[in-house]
């Protein structure tokens, strides 16, 4: 995946395989995560972002973008992270961590 779509503050969604995924730039470093909401029909890269909090923009429900883990409800379960590695101006993952 290409980063330079991605600006400090933002998400981007991104289609590879059989994954689709959300891929975060806070404030430079990048994130991964499944961009589906573990709560519902969700989208987190189309979600509100503050700082390493995305919420979710159907619910409301908020995921710690570098760990998955539930910030705040309805949200119960962890979204899944994919451990990132940047070379150059592409992002990959690590889909057997």
């Amino acid at each position: 995946m290409q980063h330079g779509g991605c600006r400090a503050g933002n998400a981007i969604k991104v289609e590879a395989g059989d994954l689709t995924l959300a891929v975060y730039n806070v404030d430079g470093e990048f994130f991964v995560t499944d961009d589906a909401c573990t709560h519902g029909p969700g989208s987190l890269s189309e979600g509100y972002i503050d700082g390493d909090v995305v919420e979710c923009n159907f619910h409301n429900g908020q995921f710690n973008i570098k760990t998955g883990e539930v910030v705040a409800p309805p949200c119960m379960i962890p979204v899944k992270t994919y451990r990132v590695v940047v070379d150059g101006e592409r992002v990959m993952i690590d889909r057997d961590q």
